[in-house]
């Protein structure tokens, strides 16, 4: 009766109202309202309507159906859709999801509309909404509609052979570990973002993998957890097993071991983290064949020019395959085994550089303070127990930022960090000792007095040398010193944990330089003191009595007046009648010690000295702003004021280090703006850097953002 009213004109209207009326009955035919008599209640009111107005329907006078009106050529839109029933239940299903009626008419034309097509329209990714489904089947059922819901279980038993409903997840679970025919698509897309779906690795690992010989390998049990774990199981024990063997027995074992299990390395699990002993076992075997070959040579030099060709990629492995492991088991196993070939080659090389050194009389014959004198716009920064083996880290960190340089040269002795730090220092040549110094910390040749920090600092400002402590900048026309990382001392907080937590105390030291480089620093002397030597299990104890040192420190001890001298005795290099007496081999005085250092040894006495030149050609030629950054989901859209060119807009968790991007690839500013999208949908709510790079890939702006945030 209103709507009557309305069109009558009795009830009040808008002007915009006003004209031809379309009264639209959803559900109500042209028959229901031709047979007045037998016409609904509420309707009547509205027949007589169909008397001074105008039905909208086909040309041979029959209702619109959704089949008729995209199909007609009188009225509809002409369209090519496909009779078959398939075809006009997936049309409906379309209609009521409101999938269809989203899409331009222009992009249906010339268009075959069919099924497949439609049911594509519903579910696009149909292999994502499986494992969607397997993630959590309750949470998946709950967010899509009806149609949607229809669309997954039939598409699921029409291309994947798979009942959701009479089926489960079990045996779901059980098809994608298989991956055969159609489930291989699944079973790639899952390793490509298996983030996303937490919960299916907790279903794979519940299905029992098929049974193997015992000669069959890891064939054909890629997609099982289980298999995995048991292979875990098993190399766990191999490996403990090596610890009691003899050397070359233990290095045939491991390559043996490594033939089996190092197949395992190209399993998800072992991406997810879940085959950290099958990762560390990669580095053990090549601890394994290097550690055939020792540094060879009759001098000192010969013998660290041996070890700086190939001896170092010793340590390396050594560090890389304590990284790999974290749990108790894990790193007991993966020590044993380590232990077994590594030990005899650090021994073997430290005897053979103590027989070099007894012949020369001393390191101090082959070497003087490596320290360079100040040169302006140098800044030199000294890394406490930066090793020769981290250095090669640590150089590729900052292959990004110029051209890097690194040498070596031999540190002090004994190689302990009061020495060390003066020998590389700019102001090495006014620096001495005395008879008195017995904890090994130099003198300021000057006036005598202790090279205390305080002292240290003051004799550096004297030559012109500034020094910077932490975020302090200077002035880069200038010489400066600088202090950073945290390696030595936390190897001797936590011994063998150093290996694994490397990464992070190198990114210390890469982000300093990047904040003296943006601040105008081009050139940087990388120096440190000592280096070390890293053993799980302890180093082996070597005996001296008490009463014969003066002090006693791991690796050596300085000698009282009244103690005679051990084979391994010489001066100290500040101080001539400091006599130190050094621990044979590798061993220690102290038990019990993983970390040491103070020693002879190629590890502890030849030292790295990295030089890197920024690639940015001058103070302030590349500079910019970031006015603003805002996030859409995983996408983010970047403005930045510029009056450079070239330059890129890359997201990072590290600023300074490339290969902590969370992007596919760094994208070109194009009129200051830049929209990147974030690979990985786990790092959604992740601490990030926005960072801008010029033209020669170095960071010259960033700023602090929260991923989606």
């Amino acid at each position: 009766m209103w709507l009557k009213c309305l069109i009558g004109g009795s009830i009040a209207q808008d002007e915009a109202a006003q004209g031809a009326h379309i009264v639209h009955l959803p559900g109500v035919s042209r028959a229901d309202l031709r047979a007045i008599e037998t016409c609904p209640r509420d309707l009547q009111p509205l027949a007589e309507l169909q008397y001074r107005g105008v039905f909208w329907s086909q040309s041979n006078g029959k209702d619109w159906t959704v089949n008729a009106f995209l199909t007609s050529k009188n009225g509809g839109l002409g369209l090519d859709v496909a009779q078959d029933k398939a075809t006009q239940e997936a049309l409906i299903q379309a209609v009521e999801a409101g999938v269809l009626l989203e899409r331009p008419v222009v992009e249906l034309m010339g268009r075959s509309i069919n099924a497949a097509w439609l049911n594509s329209l519903l579910a696009p990714n149909p292999t994502r909404d499986l494992l969607v489904w397997m993630n959590d089947p309750e949470a998946a059922h709950a967010k899509w509609s009806k149609q949607q819901w229809a669309i997954f279980d039939k598409r699921a038993k029409a291309d994947f052979g798979f009942d959701p409903k009479a089926d489960g997840v079990l045996v779901a679970a059980e098809k994608l570990a298989k991956a055969e025919g159609q489930w291989a698509a699944v079973s790639e897309l899952y390793k490509d973002s298996f983030g996303s779906f937490p919960k299916i690795f907790d279903l794979l690992a519940q299905v029992q993998p098929p049974q193997r010989n015992l000669f069959d390998g890891f064939e054909g049990q890629e997609g099982y957890p289980q298999a995995n774990e048991g292979g875990e199981s098993s190399l766990r024990y191999a490996l403990a097993a090596c610890g009691p063997m003899m050397p070359d027995q233990a290095r045939d074992e491991i390559a043996k071991i490594e033939k089996e299990h190092g197949v395992r390395r190209s399993w998800l699990w072992a991406r997810m983290g879940q085959a950290p002993l099958a990762t560390a076992l990669e580095f053990l075997a090549k601890v394994a064949s290097a550690s055939k070959q020792l540094p060879v040579g009759a001098t000192p030099d010969a013998l660290a020019l041996s070890y700086q060709q190939t001896g170092w990629q010793v340590d390396a492995a050594a560090m890389r395959a304590l990284a790999a492991v974290t749990s108790k088991v894990d790193i007991a196993a993966v020590s044993l085994a380590l232990r077994a070939v590594y030990l005899p080659w650090l021994e073997e090389s430290a005897k053979r550089l103590q027989d070099a050194v007894k012949a020369a009389g001393g390191l101090s014959v082959a070497a003087q303070a490596n320290g360079a004198e100040p040169v302006a716009g140098v800044c030199t920064v000294f890394v406490d127990g930066l090793r020769y083996d981290v250095a090669t880290r640590l150089q590729e960190l900052l292959g990004s930022f110029g051209t890097t340089t690194l040498d070596a040269a031999w540190t002090s002795m004994p190689s302990v960090t009061a020495s060390g730090k003066a020998w590389c220092s700019p102001v090495a040549r006014w620096i001495s000792g005395n008879l008195a110094d017995t904890e090994f910390q130099p003198r300021v040749s000057a006036d005598g007095k202790s090279l205390s920090t305080h002292n240290f600092r003051k004799l550096l400002a004297d030559h012109g040398v500034q020094f910077l402590d932490k975020h302090e900048t200077g002035d880069a026309a200038g010489a400066a010193w600088t202090e950073t990382g945290d390696l030595d001392h936390y190897g001797h907080q936590h011994g063998i944990r150093l290996a694994r937590d490397m990464e992070v105390q190198l990114a210390q030291v890469v982000e300093r330089i990047l904040e003296l480089e943006q601040s105008g620093w081009k050139k940087f002397r990388i120096v440190t003191d000592h280096g070390w030597l890293l053993l799980p299990g302890g180093l082996p104890k070597s005996e001296l009595p008490k009463h014969q040192a003066e002090t006693r420190w791991g690796r050596c001890a300085v000698l009282k007046d009244s103690a005679h001298g051990t084979p391994l005795t010489f001066g100290w290099d500040w101080c001539n009648d400091v006599q130190v007496a050094y621990a044979p081999g590798v061993s220690s005085f102290v038990a019990g010690s993983d970390y040491a250092h103070g020693g002879i040894s190629l590890q502890e006495c030849w030292v790295p000295v990295l030089n890197l030149e920024s690639g940015t050609s001058a103070v302030g030629s590349a500079k910019a702003t970031i006015d603003s950054v805002t996030w859409k989901g995983l996408r983010c859209t970047a403005v930045v004021s510029s009056q450079s060119v070239d330059l890129n807009l890359d997201i990072r968790t590290k600023p300074a280090q490339s290969s902590s991007s969370l992007v596919a690839q760094p994208k070109l500013l194009v009129d200051g703006k830049a929209s990147l999208a974030i690979v990985d949908d786990d790092q959604l709510g992740a601490a990030a850097v926005v960072v801008v790079l010029d033209a020669q890939g170095n960071v010259i702006q960033k700023l602090a953002t929260t991923v989606g945030g």
